[in-house]
């Protein structure tokens, strides 16, 4: 359903009336290696009230379809769009490796690689859709987004499931040059974005705007049923959504570093501006490795060199060190295995950050931040989930 008084156009929002911004319900979607976590909010009554859910992600769930299909010993018969990797990757490469047939579309076959003659090169064959749907096997349809599942689930609890607005988030890579490390090229981006505005809300985005190298992010933007979006890279959204804690919030120079289940992020804050960033792959990590890495940010002498070269990403210092800051926030579903090794040796004391009582929406939170900062109609509705003092 789209709001009503055509108040968005080609991605620029317009006015809105006042009686609609209240009541606006927009569906804040955080998309992750493990878990899609999910949260319809409209500003009105307690957020504690409002639908919420955790369920498998996209990928996790593709990669079930494809090894049920190696399992069977049947062809995999890949559609859709550009998706998450990850799970699904490894999945279609055991079936590789099994001497089963796989067959592709180009938009699908590029969840696994930006560049098709690598695909092609594993084993994979590509098709056109046509072919596709007359090719014997298990068909999975590869997206990252799908609004009729999460409509489905609202209605069979009863829940309303209108959704006026979306503001969703995925990590991407982006479709690096095939000379190009995705690796740097992810953390080039990063940069790019932080050198225009130094603020974690900076990488909210209308689609518009959307770097067009950011395969991933459009792909998923194609999803949203022609509703008003906007997109925003899932580490930072977590960073922002840790800030509802009121003991983050309350510190004026804080840490807050995201363990998710592939990626690292780590951004030192005073309020929402990022004054140093790196960006590691947790499984890549030790827990005395990820302390270390903090040590080194905060004293103002690590290199974007240094994190590359351990298989991370790459490190940056918009002002310079050294920090103080009063607090490590941590939040993410690996926390619990690094957290430990957080406490004490010279680094601030660490708090487990829970938003609104809720560790697994932090993204969701901070994609709402993201949405309000990018569309003006929203920003009274989600500005009444800081009425704890929050950034």
């Amino acid at each position: 359903m789209s709001p009503p008084g055509g108040w968005w156009v080609t991605g620029a929002p317009l006015g809105c009336p006042a009686s609609y911004t209240e009541a606006m319900r927009i569906l804040a979607i955080d998309i992750g290696t493990g878990t899609q976590d999910i949260l319809l909010y409209d500003g009105l009554g307690p957020i504690e009230n409002s639908p919420k859910l955790v369920m498998p992600s996209p990928t996790a769930v593709a990669a079930d379809a494809i090894r049920r299909a190696t399992h069977a010993q049947r062809a995999v018969v890949l559609t859709g769009v550009t998706a998450g990797g990850g799970p699904c990757g490894w999945a279609l490469g055991d079936h590789l490796r099994a001497g089963l047939p796989a067959y592709a579309t180009p938009e699908a076959a590029r969840t696994f690689d930006d560049h098709l003659e690598k695909v092609e090169a594993d084993g994979v064959r590509l098709i056109g859709s046509d072919e596709a749907a007359h090719i014997e096997g298990e068909h999975v349809r590869l997206r990252d987004l799908d609004l009729d599942a999460v409509r489905t689930a609202l209605r069979a609890f009863g829940a309303d499931d209108r959704i006026d607005a979306v503001a969703v988030g995925v990590f991407d890579h982006g479709a690096a040059p095939i000379e190009v490390s995705d690796r740097a090229f992810r953390f080039q981006h990063i940069a790019r974005v932080l050198g225009r505005e130094a603020d974690a809300r900076a990488f909210a985005t209308l689609p518009v705007h959307l770097e067009p190298s950011l395969t991933r992010a459009r792909a998923v933007l194609d999803c949203v049923d022609g509703l008003p979006a906007v997109f925003m890279d899932n580490g930072p959204a977590a960073a922002l959504g840790a800030l509802h804690d009121p003991i983050v919030a309350a510190a004026p120079l804080r840490v807050v570093l995201n363990l998710g289940n592939m990626h690292t992020l780590c951004f030192v804050m005073q309020g929402t501006r990022v004054l140093a960033v790196f960006e590691h792959h947790t499984g890549e990590l030790t827990p005395a490795q990820l302390a270390n890495l903090v040590r080194e940010l905060l004293a103002g002498g690590l290199t974007n060199e240094a994190v590359f070269g351990s298989s991370g990403h790459g490190a940056l210092y918009i002002e310079s060190g050294p920090f103080e800051p009063q607090l490590l926030a941590v939040t993410g579903p690996r926390r619990a295995e690094l957290l430990p090794a957080l406490a004490g040796g010279g680094l601030p004391p660490v708090h487990a950050a829970a938003p609104h009582g809720d560790m697994m929406l932090s993204g969701c939170f901070g994609l709402l931040d993201g949405f309000a900062h990018r569309v003006p109609e929203a920003r009274e509705a989600v500005a009444r989930l800081h009425g704890h003092g929050g950034a």
